[in-house]
């Protein structure tokens, strides 16, 4: 899920809390274990974060004898850059990089995500020269979707394939509830990079910055003001810290609601 413009930011941020309160009702009931993998065997014992998985990195969802999983959050939402459990694997190729990022930015749900996106920038007249009716709802949809699709190619390949960093989520999946919490959030802010090492997530930053810069071109003069591409920035790293928590909560969830593995 990606934030669009400032004024969906809210809408956004509800939806997260939402899920954050559902993940943590249902990860809090879990007994807490003890982290025995890859992903944790560097992290101080009394540490709250990890600074990331180390040579974590598998071959795109989907691909046969992968630990990558290709199931949906809540059965709609794409879940395919997530990695449950890897402690070692390949790192992902150029193309797989784009490939993978396609596979999530034409997925239904980003579709309808846009029209849902775009119905409420009519409803609140985001964007009053795009005007109402018809007209305006299809000139809306383009510019969500555009959103939508450039900040999960920016981010997700294109600033990934140049700066050779992993795009993907490596679920850590074990501890307990507030170092996995802690973990989710640090992903943010630390990426694996295609040789293994660990390094500040500067495809996520710039990523989103050029995302939110690129969104000026197609909108109205009124719009490009640097509030609204910062709250665009600002909100977009709010909404894939709520995202990398369902990441990694996900497994439990999916266990305890669905009572699959």
């Amino acid at each position: 899920m990606r934030a669009h413009r400032l004024r969906t930011a809210p809408f956004c941020g509800v939806i997260g809390i939402a899920l954050l309160f559902v993940v943590s009702s249902v990860a809090a009931q879990r007994e807490p274990a003890m982290a025995t993998s890859y992903l944790e065997s560097h992290d101080n014992a009394s540490s709250t974060t990890s600074t990331a998985p180390s040579t974590a990195s598998t071959a795109p969802a989907g691909t046969p004898g992968t630990p990558t999983t290709d199931d949906r959050i809540f059965k709609v939402m794409p879940n395919f850059e997530t990695v449950e459990g890897s402690p070692t694997a390949a790192p992902l190729t150029v193309g797989e990089k784009f490939a993978l990022t396609a596979k999530g930015a034409f997925d239904p749900f980003e579709f309808a995500l846009a029209g849902t996106l775009a119905g409420l920038s009519q409803a609140e007249n985001g964007d009053p020269t795009y005007r109402q009716g018809a007209a305006g709802y299809g000139k809306r949809y383009a510019a969500a979707f555009a959103d939508l699709a450039m900040g999960n190619f920016m981010s997700g390949a294109i600033l990934p394939a140049l700066l050779r960093e992993d795009p993907r989520y490596f679920q850590l999946g074990k501890g307990t509830f507030e170092h996995r919490f802690a973990y989710a959030l640090s992903r943010i802010f630390v990426a694996p990079t295609d040789a293994g090492h660990i390094e500040f997530n500067y495809s996520e930053f710039l990523g989103n910055a050029a995302a939110a810069g690129i969104s000026n071109v197609y909108s109205s003069p009124e719009e490009r003001t640097v509030g609204n591409t910062v709250g665009s920035f600002g909100g977009q790293l709010a909404v894939d810290m709520m995202g990398n928590e369902l990441k990694e909560f996900w497994p439990d969830i999916r266990r305890k609601m669905f009572r699959k593995p």
